[in-house]
């Protein structure tokens, strides 16, 4: 019997998992140099997977379209999902890859590095899309990201697209030459920083910098921009509303900042889902609320708050 979140999908995520791989240590190492770190854990991570987890875990129906290797890390990683009770009905395992894994330092001031080996999800291709077209078809809004084969991303886009689905696109990890037509079939164009500057080859270092990054990415077609900013917030922009809006965040002090952007992804997904009468704006400030929350832990999708542990004034 299908799952009712496949039946009657609300978010469905099409993209990554990866096993985190974290080492917490005082401070990053030089190249060629080691250095003692004082934890090591094993953790649930990936940008596509992070984004669904984080939506289900504030209320939303979430059905994961991804591919995960026949080991131990891919068996563990579909039990996740049922725990966090995402549709597991197009988590397909193959033996061909193993499953993707990140190799995460962690530094006293919760800033990190990060190396991907994508494994099993460069394997997801158009016949795992098409097994899936009705699920997307019956969603509010789906989600895409980069660290699976591009050309399948933009694939699940432009269906959904075609049938009036909303699209979230976070470009991570960003490429200069990004196809084009990621943009036209972006509803929300959501990158940080770092992203934003690779993309447009503009430096953002600041709200005003987003701003003129995002103006460009605006430029190229995508109906609504958000560039976010880390403990700054974000700036939006879209179609209606050129003049960048920067969107500030509360101050917390960080254990953990990986995956806080994948937090704000998720929670805005869920928000666009469940609350499509809310502004942009306030769906934003929530998304932000959520994903602060998200760095006062170590870990990844272990830091990401389930519903009942937040203030109920976001819902």
């Amino acid at each position: 019997m299908a799952s009712q979140a496949q039946t009657d999908p609300e978010v469905v995520v099409v993209g990554s998992c990866m096993t985190d791989l974290v080492s917490l240590t005082a401070r990053l190492p030089n190249i060629g140099e080691t250095i003692h770190g004082h934890k090591f854990f094993i953790g649930f991570g990936g940008k596509g997977a992070n984004q669904c987890i984080q939506a289900a875990r504030l209320g939303a129906k979430v059905s994961m379209i991804c591919k995960v290797g026949k080991d131990s890390f891919g068996s563990d990683y579909v039990e996740n999902f049922i725990k966090n009770n995402v549709s597991t009905d197009f988590v397909t395992q193959t033996g061909d890859a193993a499953t993707g894994v990140a190799s995460i330092l962690v530094n006293s001031e919760g800033q990190n590095t990060i190396i991907i080996v994508a494994g099993a999800n460069l394997l997801l291709d158009s016949e795992d899309l098409k097994k899936a077209t009705g699920t997307i078809a019956r969603a509010k809004v789906i989600v895409c990201q980069l660290e699976i084969t591009p050309a399948v991303s933009l694939e699940a886009l432009k269906v959904a697209h075609n049938c009036g689905v909303k699209t979230i696109f976070n470009p991570a990890p960003a490429a200069p030459d990004l196809d084009p037509r990621f943009y036209i079939y972006s509803d929300v164009f959501c990158c940080n920083e770092s992203e934003a500057e690779i993309l447009t080859g503009f430096p953002v270092r600041c709200p005003e910098d987003a701003g003129t990054a995002g103006s460009v990415l605006l430029e190229r077609g995508c109906r609504l921009v958000i560039v976010t900013l880390g403990a700054e917030g974000c700036v939006v922009l879209s179609a209606e509303e050129i003049t960048p809006k920067h969107i500030p965040t509360r101050k917390v002090k960080a254990v953990d900042t990986t995956g806080a952007g994948d937090s704000f992804v998720g929670a805005l997904a869920f928000y666009m889902a469940r609350y499509p009468d809310l502004s942009l704006e306030e769906m934003i400030k929530r998304s932000n609320s959520i994903a602060s929350v998200s760095v006062l832990a170590a870990g990844t999708q272990a830091s990401y708050p389930f519903k009942q542990d937040l203030p109920q004034d976001l819902f």
